[in-house]
């Protein structure tokens, strides 16, 4: 039994990053998908628009459009209740923005009331867990609305765009599973025996190893979510489901596993390939399928109470930055809004790095503003032409690393305010920069002003839950012959609440000004859960046998 080295003291105040923030990383594995799906949700209802003279209305439709960037890593299943709840979302936040355009052109006002859609977006989209681009294109839209010319005649007919594009925008994300119906759980459990690779490859002994660990656990769960959320079982998830069974022998006996052949099962994984055999498929007693699809979901409104100062620091953040930009006579004062609204991350060291990256990335994109206009102003084709090529290029960017992204979303956001008629360049660009630096300054300081002493209290709570999650599992390991379904039961959720301790942990240790951390008590609960997991592992008899396939049914811990 290994013993881990005391825990240094956590500091009050914790230094900022400055190396690594603008490194650029490897493509994500999907990262055409969103590429090619914005293009094709914004591109007939642009073109549309273009041959009919009135790409004045393109606001409204794109409102609907990007909707297609969510949920793309989610099985069809699980995508079509996303997305449709992201419309929704979407539309609610266009309406308020347009009825408040419509009743007052108070700037004051309009910026408050966007300030406040922000801080609800943000926090609908963290508890929720959408995903990537989260709450930022919703406040996008909600913020241009607010600033556009509006009477209260016109809001159904513009909200009607928006729901004609939205439900275009529904279909171009569900169309690819008329192809590969199963592709985002093949993914997942892909990127789960990578990872349970990657952790064998250490042997759970050389340096680096608890972070494999815990990255692998995390890929692991998320398999499982992914698989659980699919809808019907089907053949392959059974099979795909062996398969995340297998990922979790590695994270239990690292130094028993061979890498390589985890590796090929994900290669197999790719395209329509069969899925490879890794054992019975049948087996959903030992997978506990039932007990999980029996289990309670986390209510929102719980999760939505854990995120009351992110919400805080949204709001205050995103009407100062209004605020300022008003005062300075910037007439587009939503995009220093906008700008405040995306830094916000889980904690201020990723609120600081985000807003490194947006402020690179949003001067280097006036710069392809400033190249694109020429071409741009040959005519409104060409100008909806380069806002498509731009929205392709943010979403094959922005994997890489944030500020790649917004290289591309800066133009393609400048050629949007064009729609309504082309504009000096040079205003567009000085406003578009004050705006940067008065939203990320202004918005930073807001995230410092508004402390996060609750991510301490979570943390407490997160070890809590993995402790007794562990003792539980313990006291049925103890028993003589414990309920199979329990066992599992116990497995599953502890598993669980050690993936949720290692990031509510991670994100508590980039907050200020806080008491200090337990980070010798994360360790150790860490160490000991996944041993009482390894040896659960061993008790259900899920070690393979060789390379037979085959399970040892006389393990025991």
């Amino acid at each position: 039994m290994s013993s881990a080295p005391p825990a240094p003291p956590t500091p009050r105040v914790r230094r900022l990053p400055v190396a690594g923030v603008l490194r650029v990383g490897r493509p994500s594995e999907i990262w055409f998908k969103p590429a090619l799906s914005v293009v094709v949700a914004l591109a007939p209802p642009n073109l549309t628009l273009l041959t009919m003279d009135r790409l004045d209305l393109a606001m409204y439709t794109m409102a609907g459009s990007l909707c297609a960037l969510y949920a793309h890593n989610r099985p069809y299943a699980a995508r079509a209740r996303a997305l449709a709840w992201v419309v929704l979302g979407m539309l609610g936040g266009l309406a308020t923005a347009l009825v408040t355009a419509s009743l007052t052109t108070n700037a004051v006002v309009l910026v408050t009331v966007g300030a406040l859609l922000a801080a609800v977006q943000k926090a609908l989209c963290d508890a929720a867990r959408i995903g990537p681009p989260g709450n930022v294109v919703l406040t996008f839209v909600s913020s241009a609305a607010l600033f556009a010319p509006q009477s209260l005649d016109q809001v159904p007919g513009h909200l009607a765009l928006g729901i004609a594009a939205g439900a275009w925008a529904w279909l171009v994300g569900m169309a690819p599973g008329l192809v590969r119906p199963h592709g985002p759980e093949r993914r997942a459990t892909a990127q789960a025996l990578n990872a349970a690779a990657a952790y064998a490859e250490t042997r759970g002994t050389v340096e680096g190893h608890a972070r494999a660990r815990a990255a692998a656990a995390a890929a692991v769960q998320a398999a499982w979510q992914s698989l659980l959320s699919a809808g019907a079982r089907s053949t392959t998830r059974r099979a795909l489901r062996a398969l995340v069974v297998r990922a979790e022998v590695a994270l239990a006996a690292p130094a028993d596993t061979d890498p390589a052949r985890l590796r090929a099962w994900a290669r197999d994984l790719r395209g329509t390939r069969p899925v490879p055999y890794a054992g019975d498929p049948d087996a959903d007693e030992l997978l506990g399928v039932d007990v999980e699809l029996a289990a309670p979901h986390r209510p929102l409104r719980r999760a939505l109470r854990s995120l009351g100062p992110i919400a805080v620091r949204t709001a205050l953040g995103c009407a100062l930055a209004g605020y300022a930009s008003l005062a300075l006579g910037i007439g587009r004062p939503y995009w220093a809004l906008v700008t405040a609204a995306a830094l916000y991350q889980a904690n201020i060291t990723l609120t600081w790095s985000r807003g490194i990256q947006r402020v690179v990335g949003n001067l280097a994109g006036v710069l392809v503003f400033a190249a694109l206009t020429p071409l741009a102003h040959l005519g409104q084709a060409a100008l909806v032409l380069c806002c498509l090529a731009c929205s392709f290029g943010a979403e094959a960017l922005v994997s890489r690393n944030y500020w790649l992204g917004s290289v591309c979303v800066t133009p393609m956001a400048l050629l949007i305010t064009e729609f309504t008629g082309f504009q000096e360049p040079r205003v567009l660009i000085t406003e578009r920069v004050v705006d940067t630096f008065v939203g990320a300054l202004v918005g930073f300081v807001a995230a410092v002003a508004v402390t996060n002493r609750s991510a301490g209290a979570r943390l407490e709570h997160a070890l809590t839950a993995a402790e007794r999650a562990r003792e539980r599992t313990a006291r049925l390991l103890a028993e003589p012959q414990p309920a199979a379904d329990a066992l599992e039961a116990a497995r599953r959720t502890l598993a669980a609440a050690l993936v949720d301790l290692r990031a509510t942990a991670d994100a508590a240790s980039g907050e200020w000004w806080q008491r200090a951390l337990p980070q010798e008590r994360v360790v150790h609960a860490e160490q000991a859960g996944h041993r009482t997991l390894a040896a659960t592992v061993r008790r259900q008899g899920l070690l393979l046998d060789g390379d037979t396939g085959r399970t040892t049914e006389d393990a025991r811990p």
